[in-house]
């Protein structure tokens, strides 16, 4: 063992008084409380920092890193969840507005929530998940806290298909609120119309229209819409009036149907003439 170390000590003594001379010098020197001695240590570490960034730098060029797909399928499933919180954020402020109408309405409303959009370019039907277990029943109004949604077409015990203002063999009676004046309600395809309504009468864009008292599908004033347009006829003696509803009907997702049972024989006249 002792002839071993005299070899080695031998052979490397150079590197040994080195080292050995190093480690003394760095004692002294971290002990050393003079300027230019702590100049001297801020510069070593300064310089230790910069040499052990770059040594750490080209090694972790071997290392392996996450691939970007991985980056790409977290930033998604972010961009989901993100997506699905703001979701909830839009359907909280529709409920929130929903409780707050319910609280004040006069009248007996079933909340509910759209499971099914049936839209074609001249029929707009939902389907709603409350049926004849909740009492509803064919004719009933359906709203949101905006207006007027549609009706109750069909009921099943636990569904209803509701025909909604975007159905074209809807026609609902109105009325022009601030004039009072009549007229029938209907979807074109493309505009919810009021047709025939003469020049004489002093409508102005930005009325609101609202169901009428001459209806006996819906209760009176449920709010409606407001007129968008006045287009005149060939003659200029009538006007088409076309409305923009209050009730965002595409994007609707939870919806109140109005507990009003209406006359059985009115309504049937009423809804026969829809079909």
């Amino acid at each position: 063992m002792l002839n071993l170390i005299r070899r080695f000590v031998g052979n490397f003594k150079e590197y040994v008084l080195f080292v050995v001379l190093s480690v003394i010098s760095l004692s002294i020197l971290s002990a050393n409380e003079k300027p230019q001695a702590k100049h001297l240590k801020t510069f070593a570490i300064a310089s230790f920092a910069v040499l052990n960034q770059l040594a750490n730098s080209f090694t972790s060029i071997f290392q392996p890193n996450p691939s970007v797909e991985e980056l790409k399928a977290e930033n998604a499933r972010l961009m989901l969840e993100l997506n699905k919180l703001r979701q909830y954020g839009l359907e909280n402020e529709e409920l929130r507005s929903m409780i707050s109408f319910k609280d004040t309405s006069k009248f007996p409303l079933v909340p509910a929530k759209v499971i099914s959009k049936l839209v074609a370019k001249t029929e707009g039907n939902f389907i709603i998940n409350v049926g004849a277990n909740e009492q509803i029943q064919k004719g009933m109004p359906v709203i949101t806290s905006q207006g007027l949604v549609g009706i109750a077409s069909e009921v099943s015990g636990n569904f209803t298909l509701v025909k909604t203002l975007t159905n074209s063999m809807l026609s609902i009676a109105v009325t022009i609120q601030r004039i009072n004046v009549q007229g029938i309600l209907n979807y074109d395809g493309t505009n919810l119309i009021i047709k025939n309504v003469p020049t004489t009468y002093d409508v102005q864009i930005g009325d609101r229209v609202e169901t009428s008292d001459f209806s006996s599908l819906f209760p009176p004033s449920v709010p409606v819409g407001v007129i968008q347009k006045k287009e005149s006829n060939v003659y200029g003696l009538l006007h088409n009036l076309v409305i923009k509803p209050f009730a965002d009907i595409a994007a609707v997702n939870n919806v109140f149907v109005i507990k009003v049972v209406p006359s059985k024989e009115i309504n049937n006249l009423e809804m026969n003439l829809m079909k």
